[in-house]
């Protein structure tokens, strides 16, 4: 398995990845508590340090980035503060982001989590509704289709908060190159229409919103059904359903094909690991990797994503030393 992988994370450095989606700045209030509040039965948190990291959208071309592949991240974010802070956050990951998407009346989505005891308390969004966040239509025709045009592949990153939309969707399948495989991690919706993506990411939730059986029953997951559904209903070339602790599910021609258990060992956090695993797999798929080797691949660089604490990313060297250790 080593030299199979080591060739396939090699080859991704020499890979252009463009990223489409909902961008976001990730705020971490780090502290201890010791005591509850007078005023409330709730914990009161003595902040000792703050942080700030990509989130969404970005933190898949984070995920990318740190992979050492060429990312180009298309988003859109206030001309505020946590705009600013986003902004130097993606400066200093090389990240490449068009200045002409922050919007002077918009502000930029932030999720701020209260972190106690390397424990995450709570979480606080501040977000406007997604039509503020649609891409501009002169922005899609002038600059996104160049873009799209120079990219390996493209990653739609939805998080339902007004980039990807059907229309974003459809426009970036008209405009790429014919070689270039888009990949979409979706957020289902009653309105968002789409077909024939060639890899398709949903976690075990969305995988039953997609394939109308989100009424299931708590805990089960008709593998068979739901594969069948979607590939009726959304078309896509490539399937791959993320199980959480049960793994990810890997599907050809509307069937379940091979179920990966998960690679990892230790869980601090999942959040970000479904940027993580959609950012491997469009990677390794772009170097020419089989469905298979590349599903297996982002199953080890999300094992180790789990075990660090925030929204995190995953090096080449950090993957290799998981597969030594297996």
């Amino acid at each position: 398995m080593l030299p199979g992988m080591q060739a396939i994370l090699a080859k991704m450095r020499r890979v252009r990845i463009l990223v489409v989606g909902d961008i976001m700045l990730d705020r971490y209030l780090w502290g201890d508590a010791d005591r509850l509040s007078p005023e409330a039965p709730v914990p009161v948190v003595q902040v000792t340090r703050e942080t700030c990291t990509a989130g969404g959208a970005a933190n898949v071309a984070h995920n990318l980035q740190a992979l050492g592949i060429t990312v180009d991240l298309v988003g859109v974010a206030g001309q505020d503060a946590d705009g600013r802070a986003l902004t130097a956050v993606l400066a200093g990951q090389k990240i490449g982001f068009d200045p002409q998407l922050l919007r002077r009346d918009l502000a930029t989505i932030v999720k701020t989590r209260v972190m106690c005891r390397r424990q995450q308390l709570c979480r606080l969004d501040q977000e406007k509704p997604p039509a503020q966040y649609a891409l501009p239509p002169d922005f899609l025709a002038n600059v996104l289709a160049p873009k799209l045009f120079a990219a390996d592949a493209v990653i739609l990153s939805d998080y339902a908060k007004g980039v990807v939309t059907s229309d974003t969707i459809r426009f970036v399948q008209a405009h790429v190159r014919p070689q270039t495989l888009v990949a979409l991690d979706p957020k289902p919706r009653p309105e968002l229409e789409f077909q024939g993506v060639d890899l398709l990411t949903p976690n075990r939730a969305e995988a039953l919103q997609l394939a109308g059986l989100h009424g299931t029953v708590a805990g089960v997951f008709p593998a068979e059904e739901v594969v069948r559904r979607i590939q009726e209903r959304h078309q896509p070339k490539m399937l791959v359903v993320t199980l959480g602790a049960d793994g990810m599910l890997v599907c050809r021609d509307g069937k379940p094909g091979r179920q990966i258990p998960t690679a990892a060992r230790e869980v601090f956090d999942v959040s970000g690991a479904g940027d993580t695993v959609i950012a491997v797999l469009t990677a390794a798929l772009a170097t020419g990797a089989s469905l298979d080797d590349a599903a297996a691949l982002a199953n080890l660089a999300a094992g180790v994503v789990v075990g660090k604490i925030g929204t995190a990313t995953v090096t080449a060297e950090e993957i290799l030393a998981q597969i030594h250790a297996g």
